[in-house]
């Protein structure tokens, strides 16, 4: 009986001291996987920054990316670990996955940001610094992020714009592009004489010198409304004197009119009326 337990006491010694070692030289396996590992991970995470510094892509892209790659590899260390350590990864995968899964559902509309994000970054229908109209709102881009736009009023009002919502319709950009055409339209009275008119709108274009002489000015008649002849005036400027000619060039071309003695004719209408009978009579003599 003594010997049996002494044979028990024996083998159970001998799996434990083995079980032990295992468990020793696995957890030490599991620790170089981790530190290696996680070295590898961040020079493959230095290598993808850098290549994608060399192709000019965006910062706060190359970051966003980098960190991406960077987590992901580092999650495939960590369940190589984790495997190491005789922990069944499996289980672990598809908890991970129908928890991805959930969030993702839960946060649709931020995802729907995070891409319309990553799509304003890749192809830039605007930068920093452009005035644009997007998202039902207009104001100049102080802010581009991942799941949002930061946009300032002409007013000073900062708005905040998710990516969603500016990608989801139409982008004018005002900024996009080194020069803009003015638009004016200058009503004149119907008795003023066309030449007359011409030369003046002719005289105040030219003498501004914010106007570009290429493309050339367009100045013609547009329209014979009930009240006044319309002219169209169109000068091409540089982007950011655009509104500096629009509000100069107006107040400049009224001066010149009153100089000249052009009339900037108020809407108007000719009325007609016409007695019939006896009360006509009647009416002329109280008039």
């Amino acid at each position: 009986m003594e010997s049996m337990e002494n044979v028990n006491v024996d083998a159970l010694v001998e799996f434990a001291s083995t079980t032990g070692l295992q468990f020793l030289i696995n957890l030490v396996a599991a620790a170089a996987i981790f530190i290696i590992g996680r070295w590898v991970a961040k020079a493959i995470h230095r290598l993808v920054v850098k290549g994608m510094e060399r192709a000019k892509l965006e910062p706060l892209l190359v970051k966003f990316l980098g960190n991406i790659v960077y987590t992901l590899l580092l999650l495939f260390v960590i369940l190589a670990t984790i495997s190491k350590l005789g922990i069944q990864t499996a289980s672990l995968i598809a908890v991970i996955g129908a928890a991805g899964l959930a969030v993702g559902l839960a946060l649709q509309g931020s995802l729907a940001n995070f891409a319309s994000g990553v799509m304003v970054i890749i192809f830039r229908p605007y930068r920093i610094g452009d005035y644009v109209e997007a998202g039902g709102v207009s104001g100049t881009v102080q802010d581009v992020q991942i799941f949002t736009t930061e946009l300032t009023t002409p007013d000073n009002r900062k708005v905040i714009v998710p990516n969603g919502q500016m990608m989801a319709g139409a982008i004018t950009n005002y900024s996009a592009h080194a020069t803009r055409r003015v638009d004016l339209v200058v009503g004149v009275g119907y008795e003023d004489d066309i030449d007359t008119v011409r030369r003046v709108l002719e005289s105040a274009v030219a003498d501004d010198s914010r106007v570009l002489e290429v493309p050339e000015s367009t100045i013609r008649i547009g329209a014979m409304n009930e009240s006044s002849v319309d002219w169209i005036v169109r000068p091409w400027v540089k982007a950011e004197d655009y509104w500096d000619v629009y509000w100069g060039l107006t107040e400049e071309i009224k001066r010149r009119f009153d100089k000249e003695g052009i009339s900037i004719p108020f809407p108007q209408r000719d009325v007609h009326v016409y007695h019939h009978g006896d009360n006509a009579s009647g009416l002329d003599k109280q008039e």
